[in-house]
């Protein structure tokens, strides 16, 4: 495979330090309240109903027979993960709808900041009149994650295979991670879902380390409060220095032909 996971996951951190830049700024503050609000949201939910939720799942899962009830003890860590699983990816999606017409802003200001460009706020109306283009991107990723979601659920239950499902989990919530913050800048450009998927597969390694670095800061409190706009920033730098080139290279192409 293709790529460098170490330089992938420098496109994050960058992003991070690129917070600051007195341009960006102001585009920054929205992504990051809808983050903030979101993630604190999802951590009250869960805490004030986990229990509940988990013994629930087992009531569903397992019969209510009294010679049964030590499965309970095995089951619970198992539900327990589920829960926390369901609950992150579902405010994860809802806070990447509300956010994408943002985050599209956000990612189109930082491009004009790398390639030197001049930096305008055309205000609330250039951010309402990305809303149906965002939404219906964010509804393709949905139909790309959901499938692939439930097979993997599906795997976690099976005896022998469930050993390497949590494996799976975190390379797949690598690939959607970057799959998720790359958009932004390639759609943008009018680079095509598809085409997206693949240039991200033509640079995998890379794209993997990217996501994976995202996954692992939406684990680290304080940090994953920032994360949305770091990781915008972060994957319109990775675009414009590794990717932008490319889609020129496919156009010309296309042009010739």
């Amino acid at each position: 495979m293709k790529g460098n996971p170490v330089r992938g996951g420098g496109y994050l951190l960058r992003g991070l330090q690129m917070l600051p830049d007195p341009e960006i700024r102001p585009f920054v503050l929205v992504p990051l309240l809808i983050n903030i609000v979101l993630f604190v949201g999802a951590i009250w939910l869960l805490l004030s109903n986990f229990g509940g939720w988990v013994d629930y799942m087992i009531g569903a899962f397992l019969p209510d027979w009294e010679w049964l009830s030590f499965l309970h003890y095995l089951l619970w860590p198992l539900m327990a993960v589920l829960v926390i699983v369901v609950v992150y990816y579902g405010f994860s999606i809802v806070a990447n709808i509300i956010a994408a017409p943002f985050n599209g802003f956000l990612s189109e200001k930082v491009e004009k900041r790398l390639r030197g460009d001049l930096i305008t706020d055309e205000g609330w109306q250039a951010v309402m009149a990305l809303i149906p283009r965002a939404i219906g991107r964010e509804l393709s990723k949905l139909a790309y994650y959901l499938p692939r979601v439930f097979f993997l659920l599906l795997l976690s239950f099976i005896p022998v295979i469930n050993i390497i499902a949590p494996f799976l989990w975190l390379l797949f919530g690598a690939w959607m991670m970057a799959i998720q913050y790359c958009d932004y800048p390639m759609d943008n450009n009018k680079v095509s879902f598809k085409n997206m998927k693949l240039m991200l597969k033509g640079d995998r390694l890379t794209s993997i380390g990217f996501g994976g670095l995202i996954q692992l800061g939406m684990m680290i409190p304080l940090i994953n409060l920032i994360l949305m706009p770091a990781a915008v920033v972060g994957a319109t730098i990775y675009w414009v220095e590794e990717h932008s080139s490319i889609e020129i290279d496919l156009d010309q192409k296309r042009i010739e032909k």
